[in-house]
C-alpha cells in the first residue's frame, strides 16, 4: 500500500507516560485539530520513529519532525533544518531520528521533501507520569505559534 502524498508531513514522536516526553504526541494532536480543514497536511504521531516512516516521508513535499529534548533547557523551543544522516554500517531499527529517517527515504524510495525541519522542545522532566512539567506547559503556545509559522512558510 502506498502511502497518501501530503505537501506537509508533520511528524511527531514521544512517551506520554513519561512526562515532557509526550509533548510530541500533544502537539500532534493540537496540529491535527487545528489543521484538520487542511488536506495538504498529514500528521503522524508514534511513541518513536520507526524504518516503516520512511515512505511516508518519501512522498511528502516537506517534513516538520516534532520532538522533546533532553539535551536543551527545560521549556526551551529549537527549530532547525535536517539533513539525511550519512551512510552507517548497519540498520538501527529500535530508535530513528530525524536524519536517519530521512537517509532511509532517501535509500529506500530515492526520494526526500524538499524542506526537512526539527522543533524540539527542551524536556524538564521525563519520569513516569502524565503532567507535563511547568517548563514545558509554560512554552506550549510558543511551540504551537512555531508549528503554525513552519506551516505558513512551507505551504506558501
Amino acid at each position: 500500500m502506498t502511502a497518501p502524498q501530503a505537501r506537509l508531513l508533520i511528524l511527531a514522536c514521544g512517551n506520554t507516560l513519561r512526562s515532557d516526553d509526550g509533548v510530541g504526541p500533544w502537539l500532534a494532536d493540537w496540529a491535527e485539530q487545528h489543521f484538520a480543514a487542511h488536506p495538504d497536511i498529514r500528521v503522524i504521531s508514534r511513541q518513536q520513529w520507526t524504518p516503516d516512516l520512511a515512505e511516508d516521508l518519501a512522498h511528502a513535499e516537506s517534513v516538520l519532525f516534532i520532538d522533546c529534548s533532553i539535551e536543551s533547557a527545560p521549556g526551551s523551543t529549537h527549530l532547525r533544518p535536517v539533513e539525511p544522516s550519512t551512510p552507517q554500517q548497519g540498520l538501527a531499527t529500535h530508535h530513528q531520528g530525524a536524519a536517519e529517517l530521512l537517509a532511509l527515504a532517501r535509500n529506500l524510495y530515492d526520494s526526500l521533501p524538499s524542506s526537512a525541519q526539527l522543533l524540539t522542545i527542551g524536556a524538564g522532566a521525563t519520569e513516569l507520569g502524565e503532567e507535563f512539567s511547568a517548563a514545558v506547559k509554560a512554552v506550549l503556545p510558543q511551540a504551537c505559534a512555531r508549528i503554525e509559522e513552519v506551516v505558513q512558510d512551507l505551504l506558501q
